[in-house]
């Protein structure tokens, strides 16, 4: 046979190998396009709202642990140093949404998840730096100062100087000490900074009162009107240490100010706010700066979460 072949007395046409064949049964050729050729672009897209979800949350997360906990508190430079370098990983996001306008990209991983991207995460940053800071200052900064000093139990306030005890942080006083009220001052500048001394159990005049327990507007300035701490427990007869150097200044003045109308001698000042168990204080100060930290890497959670599907919806009515 010509053109063809033959096998088991049956002709078969060369041409019926040679042509490529344009039908699979009574269905009809192969399309050219499938549903599945968007697939692609579609994985890039969500790769992009995945990105633009957890680089954000992870700024913030690493700004406000930095900024909170004892890093900030032992080394200032080197916590500010790691905020820099992650607000520079912020500028790298930037970045690749000013060269993905330059480039002309306005696909689902381009200029508009970029610059997304770079704009929580600058706002992460910043919360971050903000709350952290807030934090430390609030509950963890108390927390490490006093907690770095000495604890000093059973301080009887008639023989103990306050020079003696300059490295104090937690002073337990001997049992029965308590605050003499009659000799409590208040020192007005805008706010109410408040003194009433520590004296022993039968309210004894001492040669020198050292210790002063201290409050912020909670007094008014007149004798026995002293309300600060746990002023009317029968239990308390400790104190932590007043940290806060710019506060010392004025209830330095509030004791002068009792030592002249008392008749009274405060050689070294000691300033405690008075309480019962100032180990749990401390605890108390410890874990809310860990609960802030908790509740501030949900909330920012939470919060990316909204603007990222805010924005995909509002990049899908562009792409539309």
């Amino acid at each position: 046979m010509i053109n063809g072949f033959s096998r088991n007395g049956h002709d078969f046409p060369a041409q019926f190998y040679q042509e490529s064949p344009t039908t699979y049964g009574a269905l009809g050729g192969f399309p050219e396009k499938t549903c599945f050729a968007r697939r692609p672009r579609r994985r890039t897209t969500i790769m992009a709202m995945g990105l633009a979800l957890f680089v954000p949350c992870i700024i913030f997360t690493a700004v406000f642990a930095v900024m909170s906990f004892e890093v900030h508190w032992k080394t200032p430079r080197v916590a500010f140093a790691i905020c820099g370098f992650v607000f520079f990983v912020v500028l790298a996001t930037g970045y690749l949404a000013v060269d993905s306008m330059h480039s002309g990209v306005q696909d689902g991983v381009g200029t508009n998840w970029y610059t997304f991207t770079f704009l929580s995460g600058f706002l992460a940053w910043s919360l971050g730096m903000t709350a952290g800071g807030a934090n430390f200052a609030r509950n963890m900064q108390p927390f490490y100062d006093v907690y770095n000093l000495n604890s000093y139990p059973a301080v009887d306030p008639t023989q103990v100087r306050g020079q003696q005890l300059m490295d104090a942080g937690r002073m337990v006083f001997k049992p029965g000490s308590q605050l003499d009220l009659r000799y409590s001052m208040a020192f007005r500048n805008v706010d109410r900074y408040c003194v009433a001394p520590v004296t022993t159990s039968n309210n004894a005049t001492l040669a020198n009162y050292d210790f002063w327990a201290v409050g912020l507007n909670c007094c008014h300035g007149e004798s026995r009107d002293f309300h600060c701490g746990e002023f009317s427990n029968p239990h308390a007869h400790a104190g932590l240490r007043l940290m806060k150097d710019n506060l010392r200044p004025f209830f330095r003045l509030a004791v002068q100010q009792a030592e002249a109308a008392y008749n009274i001698k405060a050689m070294h000042p000691v300033f405690l706010y008075w309480l019962q168990d100032p180990v749990l204080e401390m605890k108390t100060y410890q874990e809310e700066g860990y609960k802030y930290c908790t509740l501030g890497i949900f909330y920012h959670f939470s919060l990316q979460l909204l603007l990222v599907v805010v924005a995909a919806m509002g990049f899908s009515k562009l792409d539309n």
